[in-house]
């Protein structure tokens, strides 16, 4: 078997990648295509795997978007984020929105602002912190909700961990905000599809030739050498190689211990996701909810029917866990009956709501953990890669953090780079 790109993985980027060439096969381990964006139906319910909602900030994949999609299909929203804070909902983000905390902890973080010790280079994200937020925001909310969503110590982190997705904020802001409220975060509007995320990711895939994605099909070996891919019942040779799984595990697919080596310092967390429906409504209004408490187990709550104006409870939950640590249905069961307490003890639910329907899922990786040490090992491989014409796009492959538009476009423009070779 041969073909000019063969195409690791049948997500957002792979997909995205082969909507703009001809000559491709798509090699997908699972029995459908979608990778972590997929939409599940049951009976009352529509979960995506996990939240994912899309933001543009080029008309080209906007544009992408709204071609495939029956506009009809499309719900446009501004965001309504709140975080929960000792009982109370405040404004995300926490940092601009310290005037609505009780006078004394508002004191403390405006104080401590002002004070902060501002640097040219901090040495890790912690650090960054600290010196742009001060003690006590970053004591209050940022450092408990980031140790929870990383599932790691702060410090092992870039200081540019989450890049321009972090939401950074001045005195000015704080002040400002004081008396207009004004979110300038990068998903401040969202456009989502009614049948759910997997249905965009579903349109791409119908555009393009079955024939030409082996579903069900592992990779288990790569000889860059000799430019061929061994699956368990053959094997495929291309002339490109674009790899959209995981980095850590396509790592591993080479023999060289170098590469090896690498997948095992890679750093992550794992996500277990809880998609819940319940039989009516609740008081709570926003779109998704950050929790920094460490007494409760999870770092964030959605609420799909406040998206989709359903009149049943319908929400994703969200785990971070190590690494390590062992995602199991001993401990799905366990989490699942500590969720339900939790959000009785936020009032989101009380004993007279009844657990409809539910799935799991676990994600690993889920939040790549990035450092500089990693990122120079990285961009070095990277380039010695494609000495071999081998590419890697998308979230987990490049290993960055980056939206679903993100890898949309580093899709089209590898396409666009390798095409004229």
């Amino acid at each position: 078997m041969k073909t000019k790109y063969l195409i690791i993985g049948g997500g957002i980027s792979g997909l995205t990648f082969a909507n703009f060439v001809d000559d491709y096969l798509i090699v997908e381990k699972d029995s459908v295509v979608g990778g972590y964006c997929r939409t599940i139906k049951k009976k009352d319910f529509l979960w995506d795997y996990a939240g994912h909602f899309f933001h543009f900030k080029t008309d080209e994949f906007k544009k992408i978007f709204l071609n495939n999609l029956n506009k009809n299909n499309i719900i446009t929203k501004e965001k309504n984020t709140k975080i929960h804070y000792k009982d109370k909902l405040i404004d995300y983000p926490f940092q601009t929105n310290i005037h609505q905390l009780p006078k004394e902890e508002f004191i403390d973080c405006l104080y401590d602002l002002f004070k902060k010790e501002e640097k040219e280079k901090y040495d890790n994200f912690l650090d960054m912190l600290f010196g742009k937020f001060g003690k006590s925001i970053t004591n209050k909310f940022l450092l408990p909700y980031n140790e929870k969503l990383y599932a790691c110590n702060l410090k092992t982190l870039d200081q540019d961990a989450m890049g321009r997705f972090f939401p950074y904020a001045d005195i000015n802001d704080v002040i400002d905000n004081m008396k207009v409220n004004n979110d300038n975060s990068y998903n401040n509007s969202f456009l989502y599809p009614k049948d759910g995320a997997g249905s965009f990711i579903n349109k791409l895939y119908s555009n393009l030739d079955k024939n030409k994605v082996l579903l069900n099909t592992e990779i288990i070996k790569v000889d860059e050498d000799k430019k061929t891919a061994y699956f368990k019942n053959g094997k495929i040779h291309y002339d490109y190689l674009i790899n959209t799984s995981p980095l850590n595990k396509f790592l591993l697919l080479f023999e060289c211990p170098e590469k090896k080596n690498l997948s095992a310092m890679l750093s992550y967390n794992k996500v277990l996701v809880f998609n819940l429906g319940f039989n009516k409504n609740s008081k709570y209004k926003e779109h998704w909810v950050y929790v920094p408490s460490e007494d409760i187990n999870f770092y964030r709550m959605g609420f799909y029917n406040n998206i989709l104006n359903q009149d049943k409870l319908s929400m994703y939950i969200e785990i971070g866990f190590g690494k390590d640590q062992t995602i199991n249905r001993e401990v799905i069961e366990r989490q699942l009956n500590l969720t339900l307490e939790n959000l009785k003890k936020m009032k989101v639910i009380d004993d007279s709501y009844i657990l409809e329907e539910y799935i799991s899922i676990v994600m690993d990786p889920a939040y790549v953990h990035i450092n500089k040490k990693i990122n120079n090992k990285k961009e070095k491989l990277f380039k010695r890669f494609e000495k071999s014409s081998i590419y890697n796009i998308g979230r987990y492959a490049q290993w960055t953090y980056c939206s679903m538009e993100d890898c949309m476009v580093s899709a089209k423009n590898l396409s666009e780079k390798i095409g004229k070779q």
